[in-house]
């Protein structure tokens, strides 16, 4: 079944090339939604301690939604195609990033915080030139976690209209042809495992400030 894959990705490369371009494109636009709105969130709920639960079991809850309801739940208001999918996944990204940025911020040590605060910096400065940089480490892990979960998500995005490379697996399930179903699953795992690894090297080479 393998070997049969491999020949029909081959066979077959003009077709999933542009399922692969569409997934990427869905998930890119996700990821840069859940990234901004979920660091902003995180960022709002640390200075804000009232809103921490707030968000935080918002969060949980949409987390908890099968995606295949949350597809069907947004139906009616965005139609079928890419933008339902991607605001679902946006929606599925948030809390990784959400509870790492307040959990990266809320784990500084305090001392630090006002010890800046004793030199005169503004609010603004110290989020910007010290909160934010020791936390990007668990922000960063946090973001790995989301990229990769939203690669495998999109996935699904076929049974709701939507392109990449779902819409191989759905048809080969369609068709009964495990090698066009297996050659999808085997490109979404690949571009996981290879996105996870670029973002872990970016990692490992960003020279972090200690805490």
């Amino acid at each position: 079944m393998l070997w049969k894959t491999i020949v029909i990705l081959y066979e077959r490369w003009d077709f999933f090339s542009q399922l692969l371009i569409e997934h990427l494109r869905i998930c890119a636009l996700a990821i840069l939604f859940a990234s901004l709105l979920g660091l902003f969130l995180g960022i709002i709920i640390t200075e804000y301690q009232k809103l921490y639960r707030i968000v935080t079991s918002i969060s949980n809850v949409v987390y908890t939604i099968p995606s295949i309801s949350m597809l069907g739940f947004l139906l009616p208001f965005t139609g079928i195609g890419d933008t339902t999918a991607i605001i679902a996944l946006s929606l599925y990204g948030l809390l990784p990033i959400v509870g790492n940025t307040a959990t990266g911020i809320r784990n500084i040590d305090p001392k630090i915080i006002e010890a800046a605060k004793g030199m005169g910096s503004s609010r603004w400065n110290i989020l910007v030139h010290i909160k934010l940089p020791l936390a990007l480490p668990v922000i960063m892990t946090g973001l790995r976690t989301m990229v990769v979960m939203t690669i495998a998500l999109a996935g699904i995005a076929s049974f709701i209209g939507a392109g990449g490379l779902g819409v191989a697996i759905y048809r080969g399930i369609t068709t009964n042809n495990m090698a066009v179903t297996l050659g999808g699953s085997l490109l979404i795992a690949l571009m996981a495992i290879l996105m996870d690894l670029i973002l872990h090297l970016l990692q490992s080479r960003i020279p972090w400030k200690e805490q």
